[in-house]
């Protein structure tokens, strides 16, 4: 009983807790009578997403997929540096400086180049959400391959495994909770990625909606896009604790 009444609470209380955020900036925004280009209204921003829905869509599926594309890029590269790493100690001291030098570089100054080296479409978006994904999953893709027990790694060794077989069958599984954990992170990561990438030469996109509409003092504009990349975000970071949930079934709730 106590259980079926936790999993109805879980999905109402963020729902509440959103509802109430959005009640008390309506009735602060018509008490202190705020301007719409400063603040609009929740009410306003409704409307201003309903209206032009299919143009905000429109863009959003744009970003979501360099957002996506990106991500699924950064961590299939993290993926092979890791392997790499935890086999050669001397190419990972190599080329760590490298990639952490990449990593301090704000991407806001790495974008025009971006766009320069590769033009305005998809492509600069995708790379800059790539570059933004690809050192947390490193990082923590590298220390969940590493942290097996050594008596399995003597149990597999005394079997004759190979690298393969014991990179498949115990390092991979093993990280898995790793890699999950860097999966929540850099989702989130890839869309302001590519968003950045948009601020700094694009035609399409939410990054060219909220750039254009802040341009034009179109407030109620911006917020009805970052409302809806927000939605769009929150629904893949769900989807990947989903598919998390159903991968790592051994660790629970």
């Amino acid at each position: 009983m106590h259980q079926k009444k936790n999993k109805i609470i879980k999905p109402i209380s963020p729902i509440l807790i959103f509802l109430s955020i959005l009640l008390v900036w309506e009735l602060f925004v018509i008490a202190l009578n705020i301007p719409e280009y400063i603040l609009p209204s929740p009410s306003l921003i409704i409307i201003e997403i309903f209206t032009n829905l299919t143009d905000l869509i429109y863009h959003t599926s744009i970003t979501m997929f360099e957002a996506v594309v990106g991500f699924l890029i950064a961590n299939i590269l993290a993926l092979v540096f890791s392997v790499i790493f935890i086999h050669s100690k001397t190419v990972e001291n190599s080329l760590y400086p490298y990639i952490i030098g990449l990593r301090v570089s704000p991407v806001i100054a790495i974008a025009p180049l971006l766009v320069l080296w590769f033009g305005t479409g998809l492509l600069s978006k995708i790379i800059c959400s790539a570059i933004l994904c690809f050192f947390p999953t490193l990082v923590n893709l590298t220390k969940g391959l590493r942290a097996v027990d050594k008596q399995l790694l003597d149990l597999f060794k005394s079997f004759s495994s190979n690298r393969i077989k014991t990179l498949w069958k115990l390092r991979l599984p093993n990280s898995l909770p790793y890699l999950f954990s860097a999966f929540k992170i850099t989702i989130g990561l890839a869309i302001a990625g590519a968003i950045i990438g948009e601020f700094v030469g694009s035609n399409k996109g939410i990054g060219y909606i909220i750039q254009v509409s802040s341009y034009y003092i179109e407030t109620t504009k911006v917020f009805a896009a970052l409302f809806v990349i927000g939605f769009a975000g929150a629904v893949l970071f769900y989807l990947v604790s989903y598919i998390e949930k159903k991968t790592i079934f051994w660790q629970g709730d």
